[in-house]
């Protein structure tokens, strides 16, 4: 099958859950012999197989005022509808010039038809769809009816219309059993779950040289017990819990590690865990920028370690998240066959948590029973070995590459009448590539994209 698949969204860069998920679609596509392009207003990919379009991103000083002005408010001002239709026209011309230019056949559009942090992009991405009848997957990782954020707001038109819309030539594709059955509810748009997944067939090389460095360079010694909380710093992902853990841990050994940055949703929360963790006398370690995607870190001239580098050397991991999606954290802590605390979100509870994993977990607060279970494995070798092992043979049942060819295979028989045969070996996600290769908009473009260096605020 010799076919251009491209990737959409408002970004394809870091290490939130859409830019990450998307490479493991890619190691599929790619491993079948398709190729694969994006289109994003910033990219941490090839740039010979990217097109960049500023406008694209959610933060571009365009969208932001058109943001401001649509959520809270039930009212839209006639000069708003004609702003968001500006830059509505204007992506939907850069997006059939990425179809043009780079001869695509499918489209896979990451989230933006699903959170309308980007409205003109959603309007572009379906009139696009529409007016080609081009292949679609619509990769919906959490709907705009999830996110209290968007419940008031000045544009329901436009919601209705866009996200997702409901046209003949898109799939569309959701990560859990609730989300299904609320867009079935909702839009009458049927869909199929496939799971967040990882190559468990193919368990990660770590590299203990490059970890113990990393444990250096952050101010760790060698002895000390990293407690990994892999997470954007938002307040859903409960990191509290994960700091009243440590205290009651009671060790001057134990350093509570974050990995992600605050994102895009404010740092008052990381602000207030800073003052949360001094109070109780918790060494908390924040570090952003030198931490990235472990498929795309070695063309970042930015970061300098991936994210699989920390969880490598971790010692437990902490995920105490209020609510999500699916839950990518939870399936990298598996994969790298570390104990996991779970806090018993509702996706938990209905979809992964009946396959018989062996985590510690809380619902929704800490108590001395779960505390102690987190000391016994973190004291037990022997125990943590056993649940490590039983965890990893679960997961690659149930949340393999494997799985995802199979679903996808699905999806490319009702497009094509074709399904994704592996024709090449998996490849490693550390080859490297020229430095020169992460673009990303300039500054007069977009000032608010990408750090200068790597920090840590501890």
């Amino acid at each position: 099958m010799a076919m251009n698949v491209g990737f959409i969204s408002t970004r394809f860069a870091g290490k939130d859950g859409v830019s990450l998920e998307s490479n493991k679609w890619v190691d599929v596509f790619e491993s079948s012999g398709l190729k694969v392009y994006w289109f994003a207003g910033e990219i941490d990919r090839d740039p010979h197989r990217s097109l960049l379009v500023p406008k694209a991103h959610f933060h571009h000083p365009d969208n932001r005022w058109i943001n401001e002005r649509i959520w809270g408010s039930k009212v839209r001002d006639p000069l708003v509808t004609k702003r968001i239709h500006t830059l509505r026209e204007y992506l939907k011309e850069k997006l059939h010039h990425f179809i043009e230019k780079f001869d695509i056949h499918l489209l896979v559009v990451e989230n933006s038809l699903t959170i309308p942090m980007h409205v003109p992009l959603g309007l572009a991405i379906s009139e696009t769809i529409a007016e080609t009848q081009i292949p679609t997957i619509a990769h919906h990782h959490d709907f705009y009816w999830e996110r209290p954020r968007f419940s008031l707001n000045a544009v329901n038109d436009y919601l209705r219309m866009a996200f997702p819309p409901n046209l003949p030539s898109i799939k569309h594709v959701v990560i859990n059993s609730a989300a299904q059955e609320e867009l079935a509810l909702r839009t009458g748009v049927s869909s199929i779950i496939i799971p967040n997944v990882l190559d468990f067939e193919n368990p990660p090389a770590v590299d203990l040289a490059r970890t113990l460095t990393f444990k250096k360079q952050i101010g760790l010694s060698a002895d000390d017990i990293i407690i990994l909380q892999p997470t954007r710093i938002i307040q859903r992902k409960g990191i509290e819990h994960s700091i009243e853990l440590v205290k009651k841990l009671a060790h001057p050994r134990y350093k509570l590690l974050i990995s992600h940055d605050a994102g895009d949703e404010g740092v008052e929360y990381a602000e207030w865990l800073r003052e949360f963790a001094c109070e109780h006398d918790v060494d908390l370690r924040l570090v952003n920028t030198c931490v990235g995607d472990p498929w795309t870190c070695h063309i970042n001239r930015i970061n300098q370690y991936s994210l699989w580098d920390i969880y490598s050397y971790s010692d437990f991991i902490t995920y105490p998240s209020l609510a999500e999606g699916f839950g990518n954290a939870l399936l990298e802590a598996i994969y790298f066959k570390k104990p996991v605390l779970v806090n018993r979100y509702d996706i938990f509870v209905r979809d992964i948590e009946p396959l018989g994993f062996d985590f510690v977990m809380m619902d929704g607060f800490l108590s001395k029973k779960t505390v102690q279970a987190v000391k016994e494995i973190l004291e037990r070798p022997e125990r943590r070995q056993k649940m490590v092992n039983s965890n990893y043979e679960i997961a690659k049942r149930h949340y393999s590459y494997a799985v995802l060819r199979t679903h996808l295979n699905t999806i490319m028989q009702n497009f094509f009448g074709e399904t994704l045969k592996q024709k090449t070996p998996k490849k490693t996600h550390v080859q490297p590539l020229p430095i020169d290769l992460y673009i990303k908009p300039s500054a007069e473009a977009y000032r608010h994209i990408g750090k200068d260096n790597c920090a840590l605020v501890s």
